[in-house]
């Protein structure tokens, strides 16, 4: 059934098709005009190099392009004598006069020499949109949007296509949380992704890959696709930088600098940053306990006030040596650290079964946190004669270390009576070394052979420890129950290889990957030691077909795996509150993917649309279960307590006030189908408007059950099968007002869905940005504002067998911040060169691209 359910959006596909082959036919009497263009001196490809048509007569323009990341272009033009100019800022301006098109015409090779000193005489023509549509990705420019600046790496991806950031910082892509997030094309090695992701400026990033159904050349991690993060480095002739100052409330005080010296033979570049940021949020919780005949017999109302704070610096040094014209070795060093914590105050306020006021308990919990991380990376790529070969090796060696430490009070408001006290400790450290090797072989004009291998191995370590006194002037104690050391080993080698050609307008690429896993789950405290060994074969194809030189369509399938990490994987709880906690599962296994993905990519010369119908078949898929584990119990208003394992015990008469403790763990549920439709579009309406839109519709049905012992000896069995149908869409305009003011818009709404075990209401935001251009184009001025209505909550409502409960989160609230940007020795539209990617095989040339 679920297949036929893909089916049915199928015609939808084949009137867009019909309408673009009726389109061409209209257009039938023009034809092509193609080239390449190159920077002279170093023969690298010049991307968003602008091509102009002009008619001689008129001296106005009929037609152009902008290059492409390997410099080409194509132009569709009526037959006829046009004069022809190649342009890109800061290189001298090629024009060829009285040039005769009659046929398709392709005029090779276009050199365009550097020009500094013609910089500021260089008039500013074409402004490349913030989404690059591709068919097997979209590439989200961050430099274009002003919404972002002042921000961090989570703003900018939850301003990206296909992608949204929750209240809590969970990314998810097309709704799927299982994505797999890459900085540089490697694997994040700053602990939380969620946390280590709010630790970069969006000043350091310079786009965003989003490959929604990747090939065999990538890291088959991630059921739900990749999200790859591209920092910036510069790639410009001469010394040239930008300086990025902001400020903002809540307090957000920004510094940046990006900074490169290119000569003939090297590349210095250094990206520097410093924040300082506060983000204060909340959270409210109305829960209602019942007893095992259904009957109401207590009520507790959550009120948490959180104040997130961090005072980091990133630092990124890095030299490009061309040791010959086809020869590059870069070699970077990459440094982030971060102080910071979170001051949460959370209020109880407790009620018996008819509402009558009992008590409030305060649970006040200060957290200071530290964060280092340093990586260094090596990049390789040699070219040979023939275009498009060539061969790359990288090598990245990382360690993060964090670092936690809280204390946490509890007392009765009412009496300011001694509840609890107790302090954690979490120490975490990461060691990762990845080697990948790739080489790429073209095979005649058309067709193109690639292999690789890669070695991912990273080791963590983590020591947590929770203590407490159990009287308001005993000394502290360890709690055994959440003290615990645990160390994860995850080694991941890899080979793959795939083979793409093109016939007349049909092309393919299959290719077959290889991956080895040895797993190490090491809990040094209650001596559990796993060792999961497992290697997989996971296939990919993608088909595609052109229709015309501006629309295609295609059908792509690939095979995933998402790996439990050491969070989901640990037996002992998380000790960040009395009645929520989290625990991991250390029998949780992979899950596996199998996507299919159908598409359609047609572009205007206004408009481009990119559609997919997808669907995704997960077999042991992960689930979150909330199942209760015993009462937390503390006396009413008169009362005496004192703390044994974390709970309050009563040692006089009278009425205990009991509080259900819920516990969040993951397994393995049966399996998870979810299929969905997209669009994005991009829309130059005029010259002074523009248009990005992106709409996702997904249905994702849960098959499976979870069954457990509870803290009566009861064997209960909860099912998960559910049919969940919800839908994300984003606005983003672009206006420029009079006196140059640049003025953004950016709207989203995130649909009601279902869960396993309640629902999440709709959440509708929206963000505003302005800037404005002075000291003759060399610095700009920013203002934005984030969630303007303060609304950005989530709100679930959530029902188990003897717990009712409505929440809402805010993670943070709206928030203003002002921003500075001066560039020096480069202009507002200049365009860097695409850099060479590190690892995972993102090379620029891909055969599909």
């Amino acid at each position: 059934m679920k297949f036929f359910k893909v089916l049915f959006f199928i015609p939808f596909f084949l009137l867009i098709s019909t309408l673009s082959l009726a389109q061409q036919r209209n257009e039938g009497n023009k034809i092509t005009f193609s080239g390449k263009i190159i920077e002279k001196t170093s023969s690298l490809p010049l991307e968003y190099a602008t091509v102009t048509i002009i008619n001689p007569t008129t001296a106005k323009p009929v037609s152009g392009a902008v290059t492409d990341n390997k410099g080409e272009f194509k132009i569709q033009v009526n037959p006829g004598t046009y004069n022809i100019k190649y342009e890109y800022i800061s290189f001298k301006t090629l024009e060829t006069k009285g040039k005769n098109l009659t046929t398709n015409t392709n005029v090779g090779t276009i050199a365009l020499e550097d020009e500094a000193k013609q910089l500021d005489a260089v008039e500013i023509r074409v402004e490349k949109t913030a989404v690059d549509i591709k068919l097997d990705k979209k590439v989200y420019t961050v430099g274009k949007d002003i919404i972002v600046r002042g921000g961090t790496v989570s703003d900018v991806l939850d301003n990206v296509p296909s992608v949204s950031v929750d209240a809590e910082g969970t990314v998810s892509l097309r709704g799927n949380e299982s994505v797999r997030i890459l900085i540089d094309g490697k694997p994040s090695n700053m602990g939380n992704i969620s946390d280590a992701l709010k630790l970069i400026p969006a000043e350091a990033i310079d786009k965003v890959e989003i490959v929604t159904n990747p090939s065999a050349r990538y890291d088959a991690e991630g059921g739900g696709g990749i999200l790859n993060i591209i920092l910036k480095k510069g790639k410009n002739q001469g010394i040239n930088g930008t300086f990025v100052a902001s400020i903002g409330d809540p307090r957000n005080t920004g510094l940046s600098a990006n900074l490169n010296f290119k000569q003939e033979h090297s590349n210095f570049f250094t990206t520097i940053g410093y924040n300082n940021r506060s983000n204060p949020g909340n959270i409210k919780i109305d829960q209602q306990n019942f007893d095992e005949n259904g009957a109401l017999k207590s009520i507790l109302n959550e009120r948490r006030k959180n104040d997130r704070f961090g005072e980091g610096l990133n630092a990124n040094f890095g030299i490009e040596l061309f040791l010959d014209k086809s020869t590059s070795w870069t070699n970077s060093l990459n440094m982030r650290t971060n102080k910071g914590g979170n001051i949460e105050n959370v209020l109880y306020y407790n009620y018996d079964a008819l509402g009558q006021y009992l008590n409030t308990r305060q649970r006040y919990n200060d957290l200071k946190s530290t964060s280092e991380n340093v990586d260094y990376s090596s990049n390789f790529i040699k070219k040979f004669k023939k275009d498009g070969h060539k061969l790359t090796a990288d090598i990245s060696i990382s360690q993060n270390k964090d670092n936690d430490n809280s204390s946490i009070e509890g007392v009765i408001l009412d009496n300011n009576k001694f509840v609890s006290s107790e302090r954690t400790r979490k120490n975490d450290k990461q060691q990762r070394n990845l080697f990948q090797v790739d080489y790429v072989l073209p095979i005649g004009k058309k067709s193109q052979f690639e292999a690789g291998f890669r070695g991912n191995y990273v080791k963590t370590t983590t020591d947590y420890q929770v203590q407490e006194r159990l009287t308001e002037n005993s000394s502290f104690t360890n709690i055994d129950e959440f003290t615990n050391i645990l160390q994860y080993n995850e080694n991941v080698t890899a080979v793959y290889t795939q083979f793409g050609s093109k016939i007349n307008k049909f092309s393919y690429l299959a290719g077959l990957r290889f991956e080895d896993s040895k797993i190490e789950i090491n809990q040094l405290t209650s001596d559990i030691f796993k060792t999961k060994k497992y290697n997989n074969l996971f296939p990919s194809l993608f088909l595609t077909y052109e229709i015309s030189d501006n629309s295609s369509i295609s059908l792509n399938y690939s095979k995933r795996i998402s790996r439990p990490r050491d969070r989901f994987i640990n037996p002992f709880a998380s000790y960040t509150s009395n009645v929520n906690l989290f625990q991991g599962n250390p029998d949780i296994n992979p899950a596996y993917t199998d996507a299919y993905d159908f598409g359609y990519l047609k572009k205007w010369e206004k408009l481009t649309l990119n559609t997919s119908l997808y669907y995704n078949h997960t077999t042991d898929s992960f689930e979150q279960v909330r199942k209760e584990r015993g009462d937390f119990v503390f006396t009413p208003v008169g009362g005496a307590d004192v703390i044994v394992n974390g709970e309050i015990v009563t040692v006089v008469d009278g009425e205990d006030i009991k509080t259900p403790v819920i516990v969040n763990t993951f397994f393995n549920l049966g399996k998870n189908d979810r299929y969905g439709f997209e669009f994005t579009l991009n829309y130059n309406f005029k010259k002074w408007w523009k248009l990005n839109g992106n709409f996702n519709f997904f249905n994702s049905q849960n098959t499976g059950s979870y069954t457990y012992t509870n803290s009566k000896n009861e064997v209960i069995t909860q099912s998960f099968n559910r049919n969940a149908t919800t839908w994300f869409t984003r606005i983003t305009s672009k206006v420029t007002l009079p006196y140059k003011i640049e003025w953004q818009t950016n709207g989203t709404y995130n649909a009601a869905q279902k869960t396993a075990q309640g629902s999440n209401k709709g959440i509708a935001a929206m963000n505003l940005a302005f800037s404005k251009d002075v000291l003759k184009d060399m610095g700009t001025i920013s203002f934005n504002v984030n969630d303007v209505f303060n609304s950005r909550k989530r709100i679930q409502d959530m029902q188990l067998p003897n717990v009712n409960s409505h929440s809402e989160m805010q993670w943070r609230r709206r928030a203003f911040t002002l921003s500075f940007t001066y560039r020096f020795n480069k202009q507002k539209t200049e365009r860097e060169q695409k850099p060479k990617q590190n690892g995972n095989g993102n090379n620029d040339d891909e055969f599909m691209g």
